[in-house]
C-alpha cells in the first residue's frame, strides 16, 4: 500500500485550477527528450513502474484518457484514497471481501445520487452550447491554456459541433506551428497539409480531383538489390536507365489516366516523374506522412491507392479549392470545401514546441470531453459539488446499513471528500475549514455549493458557471472503485524467477 500512497500523492498535485507547477519528464533513452506537462495520464504513462498495484492505477488512468479524455488525475486520487481507507479497515480486522461488498453498495448509491441531480439541456440548442462552453472551460482551467480558456473553449466547441454528433475526432486535425502566442491559435474549415507545392506546378486548383497514393515514385534510378549487372560498355548502362525511365513514364501515364489534377503520395517523388506531372498540369505532393494521407483520404472521400491498373473501379477524393497559404514563416497546402463537411483544422501557435505539445494535450482533453457530452448530454456542476453530494448520500446509506459493511460505506464517503480537499489544498486554502463549511451547506435543500478557489470560500457553482460532464464523473467513480476492488482482492504477489538460459554449447 505504501507505493499506492506515494503514487496517489504525486497525482494529487495536478488536481484543481491552481494546481502546482508542471512536471518536467526527462527521458532516459537516447536524446534525453524533455516533456513539460501537468496532464495526469501523460505523467503516469511516462513512469517506469515495477509495482503491480501501481500498474493497475496507471492502467485506469490510461483507460480514462482513452474513454472520456478527462478525469485522469481524479481517478488515481480517488482509487488511492479508497485503498488508504481500506488499509485502515483491514488493520481493524475487517475482511477485504466485506470492504469490497460495502464499496460496491456505496458506488451504486453515489451513482444514483448523481443521476437524480443531472441537468440535460439537449433540446435547447443555446443552453446546450453554453453548457459545452462551461465544461470546456472547466476542463482547461488546470491546464496551460487556462489564461485563454474562453478562446480555446470556443475553438473546441466549434470544432466538435461541426462533427454533428459524431465522436470521430480524426476529422479534427491539430497543426502546431511555433511563433506568435497561444492566443493567435485559430480554427479553419477544411484540411491543411503541412507540405510545400513543387516547383513549376499550379499553385491553385479549383474543383480538385485528388488521387491519394502510397506508391514508390523513385524508380527512375537503377536499383537492383542483391544483384550485379555486368555490361560491356557505358551505352548499355544508358539503355538500362532508359528502360527504367520508360517504366516510370508508363506509371505516370496510368496515374494521369485516372482524370486527377492533384496527386498526393506518401513516399518520395523523384525529379523525373515530378517533371511529367508538371507538364500535365497536375499538382504532385510528395512525402505526405501516413497520418496525413489517411486523414486526407477520409475528409475528401477518396481511397488510398497503391496500384493504378483499374481507374474505373477507383474512388477519387474531391474538394472545391486547393491553394497555398502562409502560417508564420511556413507555406502549407489548404484543401477547402472538402467532401466531409465536418472536417476542420485547429492551428496552434506558441512560443516553443514544449508549449505547443502541452497545448495540444490540453485541447485534446477538451475535445474528447465535449464530443462525449454531445452524445451523453447530461451535465453536473463542478468544483467539488458532485463529490459532496455523493458523500452525503453514501453517509446516509452507512447509517441505515447494519453490520461491518457500514464501516466500509462510511470509509467510501470519506474517500470521496478527498477530491474537494485536494482542490482546496492545491489552491493554498484551508481544506479542513472549507470542507466542514461545504458539508454544512449540503444539508440545505437544492444546494449548489462548491469550492470557489478565486475568492477562497464556498461559492455557488451554478452562478460561477463551473460544470462537468456526467459521463466523466461516472467513469471516475466506477473505474476507481473497480481498481481498488481488484487490488484489495490480492492477498499475495508471486514473482516468477527469470527463465534460465539453456546452455547451447
Amino acid at each position: 500500500m505504501a507505493v499506492d500512497k506515494l503514487f496517489k500523492d504525486e497525482a494529487t498535485e495536478e488536481k484543481g485550477e491552481r494546481a502546482r507547477m508542471d512536471k518536467v519528464l526527462q527521458s532516459t533513452g537516447r536524446g534525453r527528450s524533455v516533456t513539460v506537462t501537468n496532464d495526469g495520464a501523460t505523467i503516469l504513462k511516462s513512469l517506469h513502474i515495477d509495482n503491480p498495484a501501481a500498474k493497475v492505477l496507471v492502467d485506469i488512468s490510461k483507460v480514462q484518457d482513452d474513454e472520456v479524455g478527462d478525469g485522469t488525475t481524479s481517478v488515481v486520487v480517488l482509487a488511492g484514497e479508497l485503498l488508504r481507507e481500506a488499509e485502515k479497515l483491514v488493520a481493524a480486522k475487517i475482511h477485504p471481501m466485506t470492504v469490497i461488498s460495502g464499496y460496491r453498495m456505496a458506488a451504486e448509491c453515489a451513482r444514483n445520487a448523481l443521476l437524480q441531480r443531472v441537468m440535460d439541456n439537449k433540446d435547447d440548442a443555446e443552453r446546450f452550447k453554453a453548457d459545452l462552453m462551461k465544461i470546456a472551460m472547466t476542463t482547461l482551467s488546470s491546464k496551460i491554456l487556462s489564461q485563454d480558456k474562453e478562446h480555446f473553449a470556443k475553438l473546441a466547441v466549434d470544432a466538435v459541433m461541426r462533427l454533428k454528433g459524431s465522436t470521430n475526432l480524426e476529422a479534427i486535425q491539430i497543426i502546431k506551428k511555433p511563433g506568435g502566442s497561444l492566443k493567435d491559435s485559430f480554427i479553419d474549415e477544411g484540411f491543411i497539409l503541412d507540405k510545400k507545392m513543387g516547383i513549376g506546378q499550379p499553385k491553385r486548383i479549383e474543383n480538385a480531383k485528388i488521387l491519394v497514393a502510397n506508391t514508390a515514385m523513385d524508380t527512375d534510378k537503377v536499383k537492383i538489390y542483391g544483384a550485379r549487372v555486368r555490361v560491356d560498355s557505358m551505352s548499355r548502362v544508358a539503355q538500362i536507365e532508359g528502360a527504367e525511365k520508360e517504366k516510370m513514364k508508363e506509371k505516370v501515364q496510368k496515374i494521369i489516366a485516372h482524370g486527377t489534377n492533384c496527386f498526393v503520395n506518401r513516399q518520395l517523388i523523384y525529379n523525373f516523374p515530378e517533371e511529367l506531372f508538371a507538364d500535365a498540369g497536375i499538382l504532385a505532393i510528395e512525402h505526405a506522412d501516413f497520418d496525413g494521407i489517411e486523414r486526407l483520404a477520409l475528409v475528401t472521400g477518396g481511397e488510398i491507392a497503391s496500384t493504378f491498373d483499374n481507374p474505373e473501379s477507383f474512388k477519387l477524393g474531391h474538394c472545391k479549392l486547393i491553394e497555398e497559404i502562409m502560417i508564420g514563416e511556413d507555406k502549407l497546402i489548404h484543401f477547402s470545401g472538402v467532401e466531409m463537411g465536418q472536417a476542420c483544422t485547429i492551428v496552434l501557435r506558441g512560443a516553443s514546441f514544449h508549449v505547443l505539445d502541452e497545448a495540444e494535450r490540453s485541447l485534446h482533453d477538451a475535445l474528447c470531453v465535449i464530443s462525449q457530452t454531445v452524445v451523453d448530454s447530461r451535465v453536473l456542476l463542478g468544483g467539488g459539488w458532485p463529490e459532496m453530494v455523493m458523500a452525503k448520500e453514501v453517509d446516509e446509506l452507512a447509517r441505515r446499513t447494519p453490520g461491518k459493511k457500514s464501516h466500509a460505506i462510511e470509509a467510501f464517503s470519506r474517500a470521496l471528500q478527498a477530491i474537494p480537499t485536494t482542490i482546496a489544498d492545491n489552491a493554498g486554502l484551508d481544506s479542513a475549514e472549507l470542507i466542514s463549511q461545504l458539508r454544512a451547506e449540503h444539508h440545505k435543500e437544492g444546494c449548489t455549493a462548491g469550492i470557489d478557489i478565486l475568492s477562497g470560500a464556498v461559492g455557488g457553482m451554478e452562478k460561477l458557471g463551473i460544470s462537468e460532464s456526467f459521463k466523466v464523473k461516472q467513469a471516475v467513480l466506477l473505474s476507481a472503485t473497480e481498481a481498488a476492488e481488484m487490488i484489495l482482492r490480492v492477498d499475495e504477489i508471486i514473482t516468477c524467477a527469470p527463465r534460465k538460459r539453456e546452455d547451447r554449447m
